[in-house]
């Protein structure tokens, strides 16, 4: 970047949403050290009518000229300017439908089509909506102001300040100035808006498209809550005046946490308890607790530039957690947190073919299947690890200094380290440099010798790649002695090779303890092995840990460092199994194997499979029942999926009367619906693609809607299979459209007639968002 500095943008939009475009007048004041002749500024996709610029109180138009190629507007001074100086580009663009810049989205009411219009700036796409320095070290104050239709209503980041009818009829609307903040985290709409506020805190609102009221309690009161956690936990007060959560319909992500104008989709913010289930309310509140973390993580301290972008994410994942946690003790809401945001992690880390969760080069980082479950997943279990290491004074002291030091600025990662060490006097930037600039994970490899464990750690991954990378790693170790218990030792593992000291009467030690560390074992001993197996049956080793075993085994035997029979041997250990983490990780492990092998381990693994599914089906009931544990809801909606998939007829034949009481209007409980719809299509329920097509045309719940997409992924035969592909491109509407075909990609029955689809189908596929 050079030393030409945004210091304030002044506003003035006027959307049409007949013609879906919009007239833009911007004042931008800049700074400049150095003589400025020239002032490259970012654009895209508008049409500059006239540039001008502030000289001793005179405006004077400026020549200029548009390189769309490079995204830039160059407008050229009539003498070099420095210090303080004004810029004015008055210009046009379009309210286009693609989900990025300023754009439309439709909804249904009263018979007729309505329109929205609203914005989706990250990371580069500010520039679609006025000329600007669009790169997140480029801070500078809003002013907005907005002429609208009198009958709809206008958002931004700040308050209404004022209302003014103009004499064209049109509302004039001006907002407050927004704080200092980077361009993506602008935000203004235009809409029949309906609004909430919470009863205890007024800052706090949700935003909703007419006819939606019913569904905001929820949001409202854990939208309070998870703001009140944050304001404590960073010893920091939200600096605006309100917190606004908005429902979008057609959103490209899961949220957008603009300041103070937070945008989600419907399905993520609004919750109606007879549609929605339990795991669809906690991901509710993750996504609500996500984005107002980012309030302070990625709003009032940014990114100094897009690859430190896990500053933002990664923290915005871990404490999402931590505020669920929080508020629903009862939830296990760290179990879920492994099996969901670890598991997701370490899957895709473990691929050949990785990077570190700071991008190198970092100009652009799209958003996606690929990247995600690095920067947030990945980045989010990290934080877990360094958290365990400081211990939870020195992690919370250390946040604060970060916070407080780099407040309404930008920063690095290093940032974050420096401030780790000053509270903690801990070797905190060379262990998290190992971790956030390398890519992949370690493998610890042990081996008893004695009253010694000898540690060895490597590069895990599925297929041969480089090893010779190495870790700071904090190592925790359970240490078992018959009788007298457990201990527990802690060792920082830096070197190839190290050793821990045991004690002689250990019987069973299980590495990686309560599973804080990002990282795979693997145990050399049988012995070992054995003894943890005691362990597992008599549940004397805990839930994490339990969990933890089976993982690393399964990872390894993906990786063909061990066979899979070995895994199914563990198994075995399992039968008496309870706890909601092992039980969804065998379950999704066994789908998972079961998709890879042929006769005869497909027969042994659903040979292992329904018996243990409909061993828990029987202890957990068949339906949910009033105020059971959440995880029970959880595990049942899987293993219903699962036990169907893998042979249980019991299983089948239950959730196939269930399928078939819905399509009859027979009420079924939210919280097995998805499974149950996922049942009708596997198993080739009557009609089944019609009552799909039908319930998502009428349903007025996203979240039902979503679900029937996943369902529609679920087919067997190659002719509804087609059919389904069909419907992905002419039905489902561009937010949607990879849900039924990711449950393809998972579906053994589609995955043969996916690629020709693809290939057939490329043109239009590359037009969808990224």
């Amino acid at each position: 970047m050079s030393d030409i500095a945004p210091v304030r943008y002044a506003l003035y939009l006027t959307p049409d949403l007949d013609l879906f475009t919009f007239k833009g007048d911007v004042t931008i004041d800049l700074t400049s050290e150095d003589p400025v002749e020239v002032l490259p500024l970012n654009i895209l996709e508008l049409a500059i009518w006239q540039c001008r610029l502030l000289i001793k109180g005179r405006w004077l138009v400026c020549p200029f000229m548009v390189q769309p190629d490079k995204e830039t507007l160059k407008i050229f001074f009539p003498e070099p300017v420095t210090g303080r100086f004004t810029v004015r580009i008055l210009y046009q663009g379009k309210i286009s439908d693609k989900l990025a810049g300023f754009y439309r989205s439709r909804y249904e009411k009263d018979g007729r089509t309505r329109y929205i219009a609203i914005t989706q700036f990250q990371e580069s796409d500010a520039r679609r909506a006025f000329p600007c320095i669009d790169h997140p070290a480029a801070k500078a104050q809003f002013d907005v102001t907005m002429a609208i239709d009198p009958h709809m209503t206008a958002i931004s980041n700040g308050t209404i300040l004022k209302e003014t009818i103009l004499e064209n009829g049109k509302k004039e609307i001006t907002f407050t100035q927004s704080p200092k903040m980077s361009t993506y985290l602008l935000f203004f709409g235009v809409g029949e808006f309906e609004f909430f506020t919470d009863a205890r805190d007024g800052r706090v609102r949700v935003v909703t498209l007419p006819g939606k009221g019913e569904s905001v309690a929820a949001a409202l009161d854990f939208g309070r809550k998870a703001l009140r956690f944050c304001e404590n936990y960073y010893g920091i007060p939200y600096p605006l005046t309100k917190l606004d959560m908005i429902a979008v319909p057609d959103f490209a992500f899961g949220a957008m946490e603009n300041w103070g104008a937070i945008t989600f989709r419907e399905n993520l913010l609004l919750f109606d308890p007879a549609v929605a289930s339990v795991s669809g309310l906690k991901r509710i509140f993750d996504v609500i607790a996500h984005e107002i973390i980012h309030q302070w993580f990625g709003n009032l301290v940014t990114p100094s530039d897009w690859k430190y972008l896990w500053l933002n994410e990664s923290f915005a994942t871990y404490f999402a957690a931590c505020v669920v946690a929080h508020y629903k003790p009862d939830w296990e809401v760290w179990e879920q947190f492994l099996d969901v945001e670890t598991t997701a992690a370490m899957g895709r880390d473990g691929l050949k073919e990785t990077f570190p969760i700071e991008i190198p080069g970092g100009e652009h980082v799209v958003i996606n299947t690929s990247t995600a479950p690095i920067i947030y997943n990945k980045g989010g279990s990290i934080l877990r690890q360094i958290h365990g290491y400081l211990g939870d004074t020195k992690f919370q002291q250390g946040l604060r200094h970060f916070l407080n030091r780099h407040a309404f600025e930008n920063a690095s990662s290093h940032h974050l380290w420096e401030s780790f060490e000053a509270v903690s006097h801990l070797p905190v930037t060379e262990m998290m440099k190992s971790w956030i600039e390398q890519p992949g994970y370690p493998v610890i490899t042990v081996q008893r010798d004695g009253d010694v464990l000898r540690l060895s750690q490597e590069r895990f991954s599925y297929l041969p790649t480089d090893s010779s990378r190495l870790w700071h790693i904090p190592v925790s170790v359970d240490l078992y002695a018959g009788t007298a218990g457990k201990r527990t030792v802690k060792v920082l593992i830096t070197t190839a090779e190290s050793t821990v000291m045991i004690d002689e009467d250990t019987s069973a030690y299980k590495v990686n303890a309560g599973q804080t560390g990002f990282y795979r074992v693997r145990y050399l001993d049988s012995g070992n092995m054995e003894a943890l197996g005691k362990l597992v049956r008599n549940h004397a080793l805990p839930p994490r840990d339990r969990w933890g075993l089976q993982e690393d085994l399964f990872a390894l035997c993906l990786g063909a460092q061990e066979p899979l029979e070995s895994y199914l041997d563990l198994l075995e250990w399992y039968s008496a199994e309870t706890a909601y983490l092992p039980l969804t990780g065998i379950m999704g492990n066994l789908m998972q194997a079961r998709r890879l092998v042929d006769e005869p381990l497909k027969s042994r693994i659903a040979g292992t499979a329904v018996p243990l599914v409909e061993q828990q089906l029987d202890r957990l009931g068949w339906e949910p029942v009033e105020n059971e544990p959440h995880t029970a809801a959880v595990l049942r909606d899987q293993i219903l999926w699962c036990g169907t998939v893998m042979g249980s007829e019991r299983t089948a034949a239950r959730a196939l009367e269930l399928f078939e009481a819905m399509v009859n209007d027979v009420p079924v409980h939210p919280d097995i619906r998805k499974s149950v719809m996922q049942v009708g299509a596997y198993a080739g329920a009557a009609s089944a693609f019609e009552w799909f097509d039908r319930r998502f045309k009428s349903s007025g719940s996203e979240h039902e809607r979503m679900n029937i997409l996943i369902a529609l992924g679920c087919f067997t035969s190659t002719e509804e299979i087609e059919r389904a592909l069909g419907y992905v491109l002419t039905e489902v509407p561009a937010r949607n459209q990879f849900i039924p075909v990711a449950a393809m990609a998972a579906n053994p029955h589609a995955v043969p007639q996916l690629w020709k689809w693809y290939v057939a189908n490329l043109e239009t596929l590359e037009q969808f968002h990224p």
